[in-house]
This record gives C-alpha cells, sequence and structure tokens, in this order.
C-alpha cells in the first residue's frame, strides 16, 4: 500500500493564526498559506473574509486542510455591534443581513454548479426568500447546564454552575446565556440568569460532562407566536429529585412570565449521552398544560414538547408558499389527480396544497410515526380531506404500492439534511411523475441528487433560496423539476 503523502503546510491539532479570505458554501471561511512551495488552502466553519482567527487544523489532506474556529481575534470590517450576547448558534449576528444573503446566494448557486453540473444556474434562479423576523424569530432553543464554565476575560474553563449554551466544538464546557441572544424570546433570555440562580440556591449539582453525574442537565422552551406562550421542560437526572420541589420552580416562572407561562413538564434523563430526552426516561406534566398552538397560513397545529416543527413559523409560511407556488403553478397536474407528499413530516405542504387545490389526493409518506400521528391530528382538526398519511421508510412504501406508478403527476419532496439515499431517488423517478417539488434544508445533497435527477430527463425549472435561519450558515432552497 503506497504511503499517504504527508503535509507539508501543516499537522493536525497544530494551532494557528489565520487571516480569514473568502467564504465557501455551509459558512467555510477560507485561509491561504503561501509559501515558495505554493499555496494551501484552509477551512474554517463560521468565519467571514476579513477576520483574523485562532482555529486547530482538525483534518489535514494534500491538497486543503480544515480547522475548528477556537476564537475569533479581530473582526471583519463588514461586522456591526449588536446588542446582544454572543453564542455558537449565531456566528454571522454582527454581518449586516444583506451582506448574510450575498454570502447565501452566492455560494448556494456555486454549489449547483459545481456539483450539480447545471452550467446555467443564474438564469434559473427565481427569488430569495427573506425571513420576516431578522432576530427572535427561533420558537425552541435548548439551554444547558454544566459544572465547567467558560472565563471569558482569561479565555479557559473554570468550576462553575453554568446554564446557558456549550462553547463552540467543547462539549464539556458551558457558558452562561447572561442576556437575550437575539435569537429567541428576549423576556426569557433577559431572566435565564435568574433561573441560574434559583437552582443554584437548591444546592443541587449542574451536569459535570466528564464525570457523568450532576442533577440539572437541561431546560428546554417552546414559544408559540400564535398565543405568545412558553411551554418549559426541565431535564433533570433522578437520584436527587426528591430534594427539588418542582411545584415551587413551577410558581417561581409563573411569578417571571404569568400567563404567558403555558406549562411546565419535568423529564428524567439519567442516561450519560448528551441528549434532552432519553429513550427510557420520562415525561411528565408539573402545571399547565403540555402542548402549545401554533399557526401556519390559517391552519392550526398543536405542538407538543418532542413534535417536530418548523423552528421559524413565520419564515416557514413564506417557505410553504414558495412550494405551493411551484406545486399549483400547473394545476393540471394537481386538480382531480393523486399527489406524492414524500418525506412529509407532519404534512404541513400536503394540507396546504390540499386546501388550495380541486379534489386533489394528497399520499403523505414519512418514515417518523409520532410526525404522521400529529399529521393525521391536525389535518382532522383542519376539516382537510383528501389526505393519507402513510408511517414508512418512502423507498419500501414505494416497492409496497407499485399501483402508483404512472399516476403521479407531481411528487413533493422535503427530506432530512443528508437528502435521499440513491436507491430512493431511483424508486421515486421510477413513479414517472411530470414534475418535481424538491425542498432542501442542505442545498449541497440537493445538488448531488440533481445531476442524477438531469439523467433522467429531469431539468431545474425555477431555483428559490429561503432564509429560515439568519445569522448562520443555513439557508433552504425550493427547486422546481419539470420532465
Amino acid at each position: 500500500m503506497p504511503r499517504r503523502e504527508r503535509n507539508k503546510f501543516v499537522k493536525k491539532n497544530q494551532v494557528l493564526e489565520l487571516k480569514i479570505e473568502d467564504y465557501a458554501f455551509g459558512g467555510k471561511g477560507i485561509a491561504r498559506i503561501k509559501s515558495e512551495d505554493g499555496s494551501f488552502v484552509i477551512f474554517v466553519p463560521n468565519t467571514l473574509p476579513g477576520q483574523l482567527v485562532k482555529a486547530q487544523i482538525s483534518k489535514s489532506s494534500k491538497n486543503y486542510a480544515e480547522a475548528k474556529l477556537i476564537d475569533v481575534l479581530e473582526h471583519s470590517e463588514d461586522e456591526v455591534e449588536v446588542p446582544f450576547q454572543d453564542i455558537p448558534g449565531a456566528p454571522y449576528i454582527q454581518l449586516p443581513i444583506d451582506l448574510q444573503h450575498q454570502y447565501k446566494k452566492e455560494s448556494t448557486l456555486t454549489l449547483f454548479k459545481k456539483i450539480g453540473k447545471v452550467e446555467n444556474i443564474e438564469d434559473l434562479f427565481d427569488e430569495f426568500v427573506t425571513s420576516p423576523n431578522v432576530f427572535h424569530y427561533r420558537n425552541k432553543m435548548e439551554y444547558g447546564f454544566s459544572a465547567i464554565g467558560y472565563d471569558r476575560v482569561a479565555k479557559r474553563d473554570k468550576d462553575e454552575f453554568t446554564l446557558g449554551f456549550k462553547r463552540r466544538g467543547v462539549w464539556w464546557m458551558g457558558d452562561n446565556l447572561e442576556k437575550d441572544s437575539g435569537l429567541f424570546d428576549k423576556q426569557l433570555e433577559d431572566n435565564l440568569k435568574n433561573i441560574r440562580k434559583y437552582c443554584i440556591d437548591t444546592g443541587l449539582e449542574p451536569w459535570h460532562g466528564p464525570k457523568k453525574t450532576g442533577f440539572f442537565r437541561y431546560f428546554v422552551v417552546r414559544k408559540s407566536f400564535k398565543t405568545d406562550e412558553l411551554l418549559c421542560n426541565l431535564v433533570t437526572t433522578s437520584p436527587e429529585l426528591s430534594k427539588f420541589d418542582l411545584q415551587a420552580f413551577a410558581e417561581f416562572l409563573k411569578n417571571i412570565f404569568g400567563e404567558r407561562l403555558a406549562g411546565l413538564l419535568h423529564t428524567i434523563n439519567d442516561e450519560t449521552g448528551d441528549r434532552t430526552i432519553a429513550t427510557a426516561g420520562s415525561l411528565d406534566l408539573v402545571y399547565g398544560k403540555d402542548k402549545v398552538v401554533e399557526e401556519l397560513l390559517g391552519l392550526n397545529f398543536e405542538i407538543s414538547m418532542k413534535s417536530f416543527f418548523q423552528t421559524n413559523p413565520k419564515c416557514a409560511e413564506k417557505l410553504y408558499n414558495k412550494v405551493v407556488e411551484y406545486v399549483l403553478e400547473d394545476k393540471t397536474k394537481v386538480d382531480n389527480t393523486v399527489v406524492m407528499d414524500l418525506f412529509c413530516g407532519t404534512g404541513t405542504i400536503g394540507q396546504i396544497v390540499a386546501s388550495k387545490s380541486e379534489n386533489a389526493k394528497i399520499v403523505g409518506v414519512d418514515i417518523v410515526a409520532s410526525a404522521i400521528e400529529d399529521a393525521k391530528k391536525n389535518a382532522k382538526r383542519n376539516n382537510i380531506d383528501g389526505l393519507k398519511f402513510y408511517a414508512a421508510d418512502v423507498g419500501k412504501f414505494l416497492i409496497a404500492h407499485p399501483e402508483f406508478k404512472d399516476k403521479i403527476k407531481t411528487i413533493i419532496l422535503d427530506p432530512a439534511r443528508a437528502g435521499i439515499a440513491p436507491k430512493t431517488l431511483q424508486k421515486i423517478i421510477n413513479l414517472n411523475a411530470d414534475r418535481m417539488v424538491y425542498v432542501s434544508c442542505n442545498p449541497a445533497t440537493q445538488a448531488r441528487d440533481t445531476e442524477l435527477l438531469a439523467e433522467a430527463g429531469y431539468q431545474i425549472k425555477k431555483i428559490s433560496l429561503v432564509d429560515q435561519f439568519p445569522h448562520t450558515s443555513h439557508i433552504e432552497t425550493v427547486v422546481l423539476f419539470e420532465r
């Protein structure tokens, strides 16, 4: 076996100061090391052109390296001051939103050129859909407890009871959230320090990641933009539960949030894994109700703590409007036909299409059984007929139902970040639909699938970008394919 050629520029785990020169898809800043041997590229996620950063090499090959961001030493001259606490979940919050949009559009369209082999992608570009709320747009946030904190002055770890977010790239180190992060509910986040003090005063310990010990683990909050209510979930271990008064904690939250507090749930999680809800744990209602109601495009959706729901519901309305616009662009391919809604989740898109079409039958399929149960309940609540939902793997479902072959004119696709497995995509292609509306939260996998769809005769007619998550590198795409 030939020896792997050693990298002459960097070594794994080496810590470097790097000037970011350019931006690649997915929020990867590009730095270059130049020497007599030439120029060598290093990708650093969550960075911007113009920044000077400290980063650690995590992966190295002959042609390039990847590094983990440790700290931003100098900001880009494009960045501006904002009145929010910086958190790992919003690395670009100091970059003006129009520049964020520019970076996202340019890098995403380049992706379709390089990976999807769509040379004229700019000609097919339809719209960049912006988020109605640039700040405070999220409807769910998970705050973690930790016994190891971060000293922002000394820039090192310290023993401290923390409640906030993990430091970027350090799973065992917490960072207290002292005020509004700009992403979630301002009143909640401004009071997180008071919730932390209440927990400290009980004398019970926060979770210690390396030791796998402690009582307090997570504080999870869902928000309804329709009702302005907050649904809270305190996650703890069980051994010292008798020492903690859950009812008193509920009263404490009621005193802060008043009628905004829809309910308090308590989850027991004794697993050592870093997840909020354990597979073998319990979820009990302490106070109030265990669900909130959200509205999307005039339809009501009941959301529990475990339900999947769009994180930015106001922007999700614009996303769904764009999807439905593409689906209904040719109503002859929808009215009085069967429309397949694959990877349908809680069935939101299918319900909207059914409500806006004439006698269309929507067949929704998703592997997550709880999502399908929610889909059925929501369809019943909204009095929408013509919907059938199946809890099944999409590929296996299509094998088990050959009667749909050559009967489908329109397919809606909304897969998870990993995209569509090639074998499953081939089964979808075999349905011989006239058109597909493909929604993706990961354009890289969608661009990959675009090449296979092109081989089967499906060409992009339109593509729109939807900025569901301002201040992050994430972007969603809606693509209309036609045969």
